[in-house]
């Protein structure tokens, strides 16, 4: 089988999320890294690239330089899906280069800076009818898919209450200090975007809602924080939601929860019981009934579901990870270039702009005085 000849932008050096592409990426077979742009600085972009093992004749100064020059091989030879693992004020730009060129497009979360640019690239991806997704990795976990089985199933009963929490703490040591918050790009609107905490973590917590329930989320009322005046860019929020029905929720996302690493919790109510999922302990789902002792279901077993266990790899008792939760969405990329997709194995475009219109609404809704704000 031929490989998917896979292009990186960004995501070199000491970057956090390189590292977790590559190895996603490599963890089926189906992928073959052949070159990009890695960092602007061109020594160390040639010095990361030949760490990676990776021919220099494919290692390029910029987009422009990539896209000129892949684009003149012959079909069989060029690039043909690109992840774009930038700051987020290059998401946009990149990645309509990239679909204007007929390439697939794998890309960090947010998707863009703005709901506008995020409209316009689904415009060009469905004039190209390229595979494009956007990488909210917790969809990738084999619990969260379980968990999005059965509620769809009904194992819960009609979903009545939802509750959503991501906390960090990795912002409060800076934001005291103006001078430490210039050191942080995601405190800095100009490459950031409109939003930091809610852009970055709270959009992940959206998206999962969503991708468990099947359902939409309606409206949504928000209050931000910013700390200090002279700070311009959230860092902690609480997000009242409503959605068809009677159904109401809340998320909370927060970067200066003091001490908090990655807790990440979703929680789903219904009529009949609930589900509860924790990205700190991704390999344990619980599920209660009424009068009924709680269960706690893990992957790999024969219980599960089929779109959980397809996204498992190891025996039941073997702990699988962020890594693994990456690798599933790269194979359903892969997948869907090879025209079997399946349903839920990828977070698509469509997802990241539902994100971006997620980040204009809790914003519109803070500067408005907290009112409610409907997400058409």
């Amino acid at each position: 089988m031929n490989k998917i000849r896979l292009g990186i932008l960004g995501g070199g050096g000491d970057s956090l999320i390189g590292p977790v592409h590559r190895i996603a990426a490599s963890m089926f077979d189906r992928y073959e890294l052949i070159g990009g742009v890695f960092n602007p600085i061109w020594e160390e972009n040639i010095g990361f690239a030949k760490k990676l093992g990776l021919p220099k004749s494919r290692i390029y100064k910029d987009l422009e330089d990539f896209i000129g020059n892949e684009t003149a091989l012959p079909t069989d030879q060029r690039v043909q899906v690109v992840s774009v693992l930038t700051p987020n004020f290059l998401h946009f730009p990149m990645a309509k280069r990239l679909l204007e060129e007929g390439f697939h497009v794998i890309c960090e979360k947010p998707l863009t800076t703005s709901y506008r640019e995020a409209l316009e690239l689904k415009k060009i991806r469905e004039e190209k009818q390229s595979i494009f997704a956007v990488t909210y990795t917790y969809t990738g976990y084999p619990m969260i898919r379980q968990m999005r089985s059965m509620i769809q199933n009904g194992d819960i009963g009609e979903i009545q209450k939802i509750d959503a929490q991501y906390y960090q703490g990795w912002i409060n040591p800076v934001i005291h200090s103006p001078e430490s918050r210039k050191s942080v790009w995601r405190l800095q609107p100009e490459k950031s975007g409109q939003s930091c905490c809610i852009g970055d973590v709270g959009t992940h917590a959206f998206q999962m809602l969503e991708y468990v329930m099947g359902q939409k989320i309606k409206t949504i009322l928000a209050d931000l924080n910013y700390l200090y005046e002279d700070n311009f860019m959230d860092i902690d929020g609480t997000i009242l939601l409503r959605m068809s029905g009677n159904a109401k929720g809340v998320l909370r996302a927060s970067q200066i929860a003091t001490a908090e690493e990655n807790n990440f919790t979703i929680a789903i109510y219904g009529t009949k019981g609930h589900l509860k999922w924790a990205q700190e302990n991704p390999n344990y789902l619980y599920f209660g009934l009424e009068n009924t002792p709680l269960q706690v279901l893990k992957p790999g077993h024969e219980y599960n579901t089929n779109s959980a266990n397809d996204a498992t790899k190891l025996p039941p008792g073997h702990p699988e990870g962020i890594f693994d939760a990456m690798g599933n969405i790269y194979n359903g990329v892969a997948n869907a270039i090879a025209k079997k997709a399946v349903d839920g194995s990828y977070p698509d475009l469509y997802d990241g702009v539902r994100g971006m219109q997620f980040i204009e609404a809790v914003v519109q809704s803070h500067q408005s005085g907290n009112t409610w704000i409907e997400m058409k």
